[in-house]
């Protein structure tokens, strides 16, 4: 349908995310450092972001659009009110992005069989529990979703798993699944995700994690590529 919505010069936004804090429907998020409209359905295309704007880089326009779907925001605002409510206030949540710098090695010590092996981790948190689903890494990811025994099971995990993913990680028995599930569907729902590969253990609870992301990505009217690897107690890949 052909409707009145917000549109954002990019090269205009200047990141002060004035706009972010004056919608009221959680329309429009920072992707690195820049106001994006999320999705066309959570913009009522009422214009409260506006008038806030100090580089009028918002404007309304009119464009075929998603029609404004008031049950999905009072969903998204929900998820945001949960995440503002975590127990946990510890500058250890606090999301950042890790960029990755060479490792400083020596000749003496690039000469050593055991050399240092640098980590592939690309954000933090990890843990399913702390993450935001709201956080930039997650917009265009490719998402790592491990059993968080598989980083203890497998040698080689950083550099055959992280690498080049986003990573978040939970236990499906000592978890609340329930909870797991609607912290998944937030992160698919509200991001657009390249892929996504979950990691398990052999053992017979850790399929709950596979359930898990499937039950995510059917709450969330999403199919994103999907692979499954499992790793038995022997560290091999099964």
């Amino acid at each position: 349908m052909k409707r009145k919505i917000i549109h954002i010069d990019q090269d205009k936004c200047n990141g002060c995310r004035l706009c972010v804090d004056a919608c009221h429907e959680g329309a429009i998020q920072m992707i690195d450092n820049k106001a994006q409209l999320v999705s066309d359905k959570y913009c009522d295309g009422l214009g409260d972001c506006l008038p806030v704007c100090p580089t009028d880089a918002i404007k309304m326009i009119e464009r075929e659009a998603d029609a404004f779907d008031e049950e999905a925001v009072k969903e998204r605002m929900e998820m945001k009110k949960k995440m503002k409510a975590m127990p946990c206030g510890c500058p250890g949540t606090h999301a950042k992005k890790i960029e990755k710098k060479a490792p400083m090695v020596s000749k003496t010590e690039s000469t050593q069989k055991n050399s240092f092996l640098p980590s592939q981790l690309n954000q933090w948190p990890i843990q399913l529990r702390l993450v935001n689903p709201d956080n930039d890494y997650f917009e265009g990811a490719n998402l790592l979703v491990a059993a968080d025994c598989t980083a203890f099971s497998y040698g080689n995990f950083h550099e055959d798993f992280i690498k080049d993913h986003i990573t978040v990680i939970g236990c499906p028995k000592l978890d609340d699944n329930n909870y797991n599930v609607e912290k998944l569907t937030a992160i698919i729902k509200n991001n657009d995700i390249k892929s996504i590969k979950v990691a398990r253990m052999e053992v017979p609870c850790c399929t709950g994690m596979t359930k898990a992301v499937k039950e995510a990505m059917l709450n969330a009217r999403k199919i994103v590529d999907y692979k499954e690897v499992i790793i038995g107690l022997d560290g091999t890949i099964r």
